[in-house]
């Protein structure tokens, strides 16, 4: 199975079966059980404007391939984040928010986790 087989059964399936969990880890390695981990945990939350991981040190924001997170940001590459929420938005697997998540920030909040302002 290749990448785009795996997201089509995904679509269609609308859920991790063991087989799809398999194939995600073989195709993706560590990257793959970084984010079902992180769905099994529930750390995918979809607010009104961004979908937002809760990774091991920070919460990260995902957009579409954009991530906040130093991997996405300074290795250019793509992270175990943006995977965690392409599957979770095909699956349904995320908790979500009626909220808009920009009016969480905080002014008092360090520079770097002032994305928008």
């Amino acid at each position: 199975m290749d990448v785009s087989e795996l997201f089509t059964r995904l679509e269609d399936e609308r859920q991790l079966t063991p087989d799809l969990r398999g194939e995600i880890i073989r195709i993706f390695g560590d990257r793959g059980r970084k984010a079902l981990k992180a769905i099994d945990e529930h750390r995918i939350k979809k607010y009104r404007d961004f979908f937002v991981v809760v990774g091991t040190s920070d919460e990260y924001i995902v957009e579409d391939e954009f991530c906040t997170c130093p991997d996405a940001l300074y290795r250019r590459g793509s992270c175990w984040h943006v995977l965690a929420v392409r599957i979770a938005s095909l699956t349904g697997d995320y908790e979500k928010y009626d909220l808009w998540y920009q009016d969480n920030w905080n002014a008092g909040s360090p520079a770097d986790k002032q994305y928008l302002s």
